[in-house]
């Protein structure tokens, strides 16, 4: 049977939801971040790098999340959650499903370790710490994701999801930007077709019955 190595508060939360959209048998094994929010030593011996998410399913071992989406599109969707071939939604189908890992979320782990910085900084040096990581995100990482959450905005006033008028598999990849930025990027202000973005993918039945399954995650840590 496939296999989710999930991981507590992380992103194998999406491949799971993405598993009960398709309606697949999966099992979970679970595994608890340590004190630091590291993973634990135990995800190595499923995956090198010891990360999560990683699925396994037969003799396949698949880690990072737009690779397992695409797997499990491939070989369960059975053409559900994707758009059909050589057509305009597929093209941004695609875009959405790479972007979300490729350039929102590096953006906003940015906003989050300059945001925590001075908080772990030795206290003689936390003012330099603070000031180094302020200048940071006013110049820098702010201005970068005030665009990226424009962007959005102005996309999903095309259509209602992200890939056309129909709920794609690129939409549960874009869960994770959108609610990491309504926590801590401020996308609720000036962004209502994002935060209506929000609302609906989490008052959909799979949504929650994989957060049931999967626990409570946040991702503004």
């Amino acid at each position: 049977m496939l296999t989710v190595h999930h991981l507590n508060n992380s992103r194998s939360q999406r491949v799971l939801w993405l598993l009960e959209e398709l309606g697949v048998p999966y099992e979970i094994i679970r595994y608890e971040r340590q004190p630091d929010m590291r993973a634990p030593k135990e995800l190595r011996a499923i995956h090198p790098l010891g990360k999560s998410p990683v699925i396994t399913d037969g003799g396949n071992t698949v880690a990072e999340s737009g690779a397992i989406v695409e797997y499990l599109i491939e070989n369960y969707g059975n053409g559900r959650l994707i758009p059909p071939p050589k057509t305009p939604e597929r093209l941004r189908y695609s875009y959405w499903l790479h972007y979300a890992e490729g350039s929102a979320m590096p953006l906003l782990l940015l906003k989050l370790l300059f945001n925590i910085m001075p908080k772990r900084a030795p206290a003689l040096l936390r003012p330099l710490v603070r000031k180094v990581s302020n200048q940071a995100l006013t110049t820098l990482v702010n201005p970068q994701l005030k665009q990226h959450m424009a962007f959005w905005e102005s996309e999903l006033q095309k259509s209602e999801w992200f890939a056309g008028e129909a709920f794609t598999a690129a939409d549960i990849q874009m869960s994770f930007p959108l609610q990491a930025a309504a926590s801590r990027g401020g996308l609720e202000h000036g962004h209502p077709r994002a935060m209506d973005f929000l609302a609906r993918i989490e008052a959909r039945p799979a949504y929650k019955i994989a957060l049931e399954k999967g626990g409570p995650y946040e991702v503004g840590r």
